[in-house]
């Protein structure tokens, strides 16, 4: 049989509303004896909470939801840079009682649907476009833009400052004695996160006094596979190109291994800076020079805005905005 709150407090000797303030960690009028019996009885007795009747109780769901944008035949696939965010978002989210369900949909749209269907207490969107996000219009919940640029209103957003990575990026290979630097992106249009790499990529160039050739824009999609193809093309379709930054660590670590299969060196040949800085970068060879994204502080802050919308009603406030860091690893060297 299934074990109650009423059957915990009647071995417990107290009632079912101070159990149930153990249990939900308002601890504040229970005293520690009766706060470590009642749980050596949960424990003994394999007491399980039921949450669809704790929600329907408490008005709320304890669940929020990481939406991404997916085609229908698609398999959702997160880049590792996401997954790393995806970690430590519901590591926040669970110390806090919350679940976190994951969700893929292939129209803005189903954003609203899915918060309504679901019951969600909040959403966490990411990967949408920036003119997505500003069609998110008021939702039955609170909606956090991760990566985004959108100046929407009814969304909070959380970003790393791209601008200056890709500055530091370009502003390091430059100092190496670089002057013809690839740029390896996805495409992108004048607003976004690669846009704002972009542009700081640009300064670096406009305040080292050298000109940056628009021929060395390499517009692919940010995988190893397609880094490798990168690779391979690179010593013929860009023969004057001697260092190529790639907006993803994921693409940087393809391009490496393309140059190895058509005999270049990398830093020898050619030196290569990436984007985020995942495990991953830390186990290729050589060790990939990189601009270093804070994902725990990106997960830890994104967590504590959206649930400070959930449980004090607070409005999106203006973005919150983590630094960057360079990290000089094997992957560069002077020219």
């Amino acid at each position: 049989m299934r074990v109650t709150l009423k059957d915990i407090a009647a071995e417990a000797g107290v009632s079912v509303m101070t159990v149930s303030n153990v249990m939900n960690g308002n601890r504040d009028k229970v005293s520690e004896a009766t706060i470590e019996r009642v749980h050596a009885i949960v424990q003994r007795r394999g007491y399980v909470a039921n949450a669809s009747a704790r929600s329907l109780a408490a008005k709320t769901s304890r669940l929020v939801g990481l939406i991404v944008p997916s085609a229908d035949e698609d398999v959702l696939v997160l880049s590792p840079h996401n997954v790393a965010v995806f970690g430590f978002l519901e590591r926040h989210l669970r110390e806090r009682g919350y679940h976190l369900l994951f969700r893929g949909v292939t129209e803005t749209a189903e954003v609203d649907v899915a918060v309504r269907s679901w019951n969600l207490d909040g959403a966490v969107v990411l990967g949408f476009l920036d003119e997505e996000v500003d069609g998110f219009a008021t939702s039955s919940a609170p909606i956090l833009a991760l990566d985004s640029y959108s100046a929407n209103p009814w969304t909070s957003g959380v970003r790393s400052d791209d601008r200056e990575g890709g500055r530091l990026a370009a502003e390091h290979l430059l100092s190496l004695g670089h002057r013809r630097i690839a740029f390896a992106s996805p495409t992108f249009s004048d607003v976004g996160l690669v846009r704002q790499r972009f542009d700081g990529f640009l300064q670096a160039h406009h305040d080292a006094g050298v000109e940056w050739h628009p021929s060395d824009l390499i517009g692919v999609d940010p995988t190893w596979e397609v880094g490798v193809e990168v690779g391979r093309a690179l010593p013929t379709e860009h023969p004057d190109v001697t260092a190529v930054f790639a907006t993803a660590d994921i693409l940087a670590v393809g391009i490496i291994e393309g140059l190895r299969a058509v005999g270049r060196s990398v830093p020898d040949d050619l030196s290569v800076v990436g984007f985020d800085d995942i495990d991953l970068a830390h186990y290729v060879t050589p060790k990939l020079t990189t601009i270093r994204q804070d994902v725990a502080a990106k997960g830890s802050i994104a967590a504590k805005l959206l649930l400070a919308e959930i449980e004090g009603g607070t409005m999106p406030g203006d973005p919150v905005v983590i630094p960057v860091d360079l990290v000089i690893r094997g992957s560069t060297a002077a020219r």
